[in-house]
């Protein structure tokens, strides 16, 4: 499990060397890697490029369905509330982040999606994972552009 997150980190460090905000994403079903992302949204200029976004696009492709139901996704930040909606309607079965938002995040800060009545479905959430190391990429990160 921890190796999953590893990759995870591993697609962050990549983006930040890009110059993007340094969040990877890995999608694993059967214990599979079904695909992999970091944060594209300066090299996309899509506002939607989040790393999460783009690895639920890829694995609905790979798996030729929207529905990810046996689906976990690791990632290193906890999810804002765009892509915790996007988790909710692929029906993501896990998710394990990283380090928590407090500014951003929309699982167990601010709006708290899957809590809402609106919410038709909500993964298992495991916060916490790797979340030193998550942290400290953002931090970095962060600092070097100050």
């Amino acid at each position: 499990m921890s190796s999953f997150m590893d990759m995870a980190l591993a697609e962050a460090q990549a983006a930040g060397e890009r110059g993007e905000v340094p969040i990877g994403c890995v999608l694993v079903r059967d214990g599979e890697v079904i695909a992999r992302a970091g944060n594209r949204t300066i090299a996309d200029r899509d506002p939607t490029a989040h790393a999460e976004m783009i690895a639920i696009r890829q694995a609905a492709h790979v798996l030729r369905s929207e529905r990810l139901e046996d689906c976990d996704l690791y990632v290193t930040l906890e999810p804002c509330a765009m892509c915790a909606g996007a988790l909710s309607f692929a029906r993501i079965r896990r998710l394990y982040y990283g380090a928590a938002d407090p500014k951003g995040g929309a699982v167990e800060n601010g709006v708290k999606f899957f809590t809402s009545s609106t919410c038709h479905h909500r993964p298992e959430i495991y916060g916490g994972l790797a979340e030193a190391a998550a942290g400290d990429l953002l931090k970095r990160f962060f600092q070097e552009r100050r």
